[in-house]
């Protein structure tokens, strides 16, 4: 976004998303040639994926404690997973933009790293999405999902139908592409007519030069956090 400072968005959750995401964040690192200052993590829209990658993500941030844990009402649905001592950004600021189609494994990701106090939470209250679905074989080849058990924080919190709520709530803010009659120059009007000297240059690099946390509200808003 501006100089040591990282944006990575994650579309969705796989088994390989902890290791892809540390080889990105390594990237941005070696490109900058020094240490982050902070990071924008992505997860708007995100509507989850499988729980390992959940737990993958999340770990590149924590150095201890719980990331997540399920429970039902089967003895073997109770499972806790532990980070393994390791932060990729060691402790530098951390935001972290959802939405209401953030879901599941995202919400898994910005629970534990809320309540570990890791990262702030920006944007709108998440899909609410805690359950665990468990796929059992039938003798004719079929499957059965059953919801086995449910999804709880490092605090104890379970996000089923009540989601996270971010610790720095957005409101529902679009960028309008209208420009006002101050802002328009002879060069936005239809059939203007092109200064020959110029042709072929300037349009294309203005649009380019365009930050992403120009172009999106929140993302600007979380780089003002960082700093």
């Amino acid at each position: 976004l501006e100089e040591e400072y990282g944006y990575i968005r994650i579309s969705q959750f796989q088994s390989s998303t902890g290791s892809s995401l540390q080889r990105k964040i390594e990237l941005l690192i070696d490109e900058i040639g020094m240490p982050l200052r902070g990071l924008v993590l992505d997860l708007r829209n995100n509507p989850g994926g499988t729980l390992d990658g959940a737990i993958r993500v999340s770990d590149l941030f924590l150095t201890d404690g719980i990331i997540v844990s399920t429970r039902g009402r089967a003895p073997n649905s109770t499972n806790t997973f532990l980070a393994k001592g390791r932060d990729l950004l060691n402790g530098a600021p951390l935001v972290v933009l959802v939405n209401r189609g953030s879901a599941s494994a995202s919400e898994i990701v910005a629970g534990a790293l809320q309540d570990h106090g890791r990262a702030l939470i920006l944007g709108t209250r998440t899909f609410g999405k805690g359950s665990v679905q468990s796929i059992l074989p039938m003798k004719n080849g079929a499957g059965l999902k059953l919801t086995t058990a449910r999804y709880y924080t490092p605090k104890n919190r379970s996000i089923q139908a009540k989601g996270v709520v971010p610790d720095i709530l957005s409101r529902n803010l679009q960028l309008s592409s209208k420009k006002s009659t101050s802002e328009i120059r002879e060069s936005d009007l239809s059939s203007h007519l092109i200064n020959k000297s110029e042709q072929g240059h300037s349009e294309k690099s203005a649009d380019n030069s365009e930050n992403l946390q120009e172009k999106d509200f929140e993302i600007g808003e979380a780089l003002n956090i960082l700093k």
